[in-house]
């Protein structure tokens, strides 16, 4: 399955099933049907998204620093982050902002 994010202000973004689910939860969406972001709602949603992308890059920091102590091999470092992940929808919710449009899916 995909999620398939639409703005009048930019084109689609597109996600798979896992990291739409993911995104949609960060932002306290419900992942399973239809929904909207409003233009109001959107600055708010941007932070979710860093703030949960600061987590993940803090956690992963934290698991690099246990394995080196540990003597293990660290953490795949090519592994595709939530950063890399949320950035064009970021993007999609900034174009949105300055053309007050809303974000759905699922429509």
């Amino acid at each position: 399955m995909l999620y398939r994010f639409k703005s009048k202000a930019s084109g689609d973004v597109v996600m798979l099933q896992p990291n739409g689910k993911q995104l949609l939860e960060i932002l306290g969406k419900d992942p399973a049907g239809p929904g909207i972001i409003l233009p109001e709602q959107m600055p708010a949603a941007i932070q979710a998204l860093r703030d949960a992308v600061f987590e993940e890059e803090a956690e992963h920091q934290r698991e690099v620093q246990e394995a080196l102590a540990r003597g293990e091999d660290t953490p795949d470092p090519n592994r595709i982050t939530l950063r890399v992940r949320v950035t064009p929808f970021i993007e999609l919710l900034q174009h949105s902002i300055r053309e007050h449009a809303e974000v759905v899916w699922g429509v």
